[in-house]
């Protein structure tokens, strides 16, 4: 009994120690894909959802980082510079100052397969952009806002910050099409019906302080919409726009405080849950809109296939922006220097239920 007893314990030790080495070697080919946005906002936990679904689709480990600190680059760099470390497959970032940060990706994207997605930084190596055309959706938003005051008006735009790509894009998009011209600096001025109020004419508007209102944090954004639109009570014809997702239901939020949301247009970016809702209820016009969960998705299936040797996957086109309204229209034809481009315009009730749908296809 002794003997068997020991031959047993031996074998089974052998087979241990046969299973363990095949074990690890499973861990350690396993593919890690690394997703970093510029701040905490429920774009981002559309955008998440994306990179999930793809995760289990592409049989991929996930990791999904949100900087507390909103457009920070000093705290997103360390979270890069870390998976680096860990030795992750790839990695996919929404870069938060291009200006400050394209030295330090382009080291990286050496190291590591890298993406940037919402937010570009061209000279940095990365493997490819994901994301919409900011200029023209920057453009879009200035047709909206033509189309609601076509005799012009008083103009306010809010924004999380320009030293963003998108940011930058957005904003000047939305100048040159009031503009009517290419890289618009508009005319510097006094208010016509204000004095007092510093402006820039661009066309037949008229931009409050001659600048987009940067807040830097999402907490302030409603605080500086307040301010400004206190200064522009009364005023005819007013218009504001939130280029960032926060931006409008911050904006809505501080019309309504100052009793003005029945006498402002606000026009919008992005696919924030309240400023679909208030679409749906009339009291935002309109809102641009990017595809977050497809950011999320695409970034993760492109580094995933890219690690396994193929680059086929890797996006070549910007993904297409739409226009989302109360009760929708027809599709928009412009002509762009790249070529022609059709824009969806989707009523917010079809928008918002396909957008759920997308979430709720990510498996729990």
């Amino acid at each position: 009994m002794g003997s068997l007893w020991r031959y047993c314990v031996f074998v089974s030790a052998a087979l241990l120690l046969a299973v363990l080495p095949a074990c690890h070697s499973r861990r350690a080919d396993r593919i890690t894909i690394g997703v970093v946005t510029n701040c905490v906002a429920d774009f981002w936990r559309i955008c998440e959802a994306g990179a999930t679904k793809a995760a289990q689709d592409f049989d991929v480990d996930l990791q999904f980082r949100e900087p507390e600190k909103a457009f920070d680059a000093s705290v997103q760099m360390p979270i890069i510079e870390a998976w680096v470390k860990q030795g992750i497959h790839g990695i996919a970032v929404s870069v938060i100052d291009p200006k400050a940060q394209t030295e330090d990706l382009a080291r990286i994207a050496k190291k590591v397969p890298l993406i940037t997605m919402d937010n570009d930084a061209e000279g940095s190596g990365r493997l490819c952009y994901i994301g919409i055309d900011n200029y023209e959706a920057g453009k879009a938003v200035g047709r909206l806002v033509k189309k609601a005051l076509p005799q012009g008006g008083t103009i306010a735009i809010f924004i999380g910050s320009t030293k963003s790509a998108n940011g930058k894009a957005r904003t000047q998009g939305v100048l040159d099409e009031l503009a009517g011209e290419k890289d618009a600096v508009g005319e510097e001025m006094a208010h016509p019906h204000r004095p007092d109020l510093r402006v820039r004419r661009f066309g037949q508007f008229y931009l409050v302080d001659g600048e987009a209102k940067e807040d830097n944090n999402p907490n302030n954004a409603q605080p500086l919409a307040s301010s400004v639109l206190a200064r522009l009570k009364g005023l005819p014809h007013l218009c504001a726009v939130g280029l960032y997702a926060y931006n409008p239901p911050a904006i809505l939020d501080a019309a309504k405080s100052r009793s003005m949301h029945k006498e402002l247009v606000i026009i919008g970016f992005d696919e924030d849950w309240e400023t679909l809702k208030a679409i749906a209820q009339g009291e935002i016009l309109a809102t641009v809109v990017q595809d977050p969960f497809q950011y999320g998705y695409q970034s993760v299936a492109a580094l995933a296939a890219y690690a396994r040797g193929d680059s086929s996957k890797l996006v070549k086109e910007p993904i297409p922006y739409r226009v989302v309204t109360k009760d929708g229209g027809p599709d928009e034809t412009i002509t762009t220097p790249q070529g022609t481009l059709t824009i969806k315009n989707l009523p917010v009730q079809d928008f918002e239920a396909r957008l759920r749908a997308d979430i709720a296809s990510v498996k729990k």
